[in-house]
């Protein structure tokens, strides 16, 4: 016996499937940037390059976070992490206030524009052994994306995923051939 099968309807061993095919955006390293930064917070956290390290570790302290822009005349011109304070002004020996972040930020900066997705950022990630990017439009700072954020969108993909497949699991063993 032969089955005929229409374009509108897909087989998975042997059984229909409501929704066989998914968009670009439902497939994780397609997601746009755009939809990741919509599901966290707005700030962009940033400090001036004549701020002191002290000042730089009160704010990421008090925000708790762990990266910050270092914008001039509205300008990205570098970034900080708690890394480099560690690494460039801990270490040193030199107290945190008389160090300035233009002393220890890192100022050739990655980053990713806003129509770039979820697969470009964490091959940039891996790439240049970096946690965070920043996100540009037109050339102005809109956000920072870090893995903190990819893994949560990867988290929340797979088990969404998993719950599809549970769900059709379940309707396989329930249907009636």
């Amino acid at each position: 016996m032969s089955r005929q099968l229409s374009s509108a309807c897909h087989f998975a061993g042997g059984f229909p499937m409501k929704r066989p095919l998914r968009t670009p955006e439902e497939i994780l390293a397609y997601r746009s940037l755009t939809r990741i930064l919509n599901s966290k917070s707005k700030d962009v956290w940033s400090a001036s390059p004549s701020d002191s390290v002290l000042k730089a570790l009160t704010i990421m302290s008090d925000k708790h976070i762990g990266f910050l822009v270092v914008i001039e005349h509205n300008k990205l011109i570098g970034v900080l992490s708690e890394r480099d304070c560690v690494r460039r002004a801990i270490l040193s020996g030199r107290p945190l206030e008389t160090i300035t972040l233009r002393e220890i930020m890192t100022a050739e900066v990655i980053t990713v524009d806003i129509s770039q997705t979820f697969g470009d950022c964490l091959r940039l990630m891996h790439q240049h052994h970096i946690r965070h990017l920043p996100v540009m439009q037109t050339g102005q700072i809109v956000g920072v994306i870090s893995v903190r954020d990819l893994l949560r969108e990867a988290v929340a993909h797979h088990e969404k995923v998993i719950a599809e497949l549970e769900r059709e699991r379940m309707t396989a063993f329930t249907s009636v051939v």
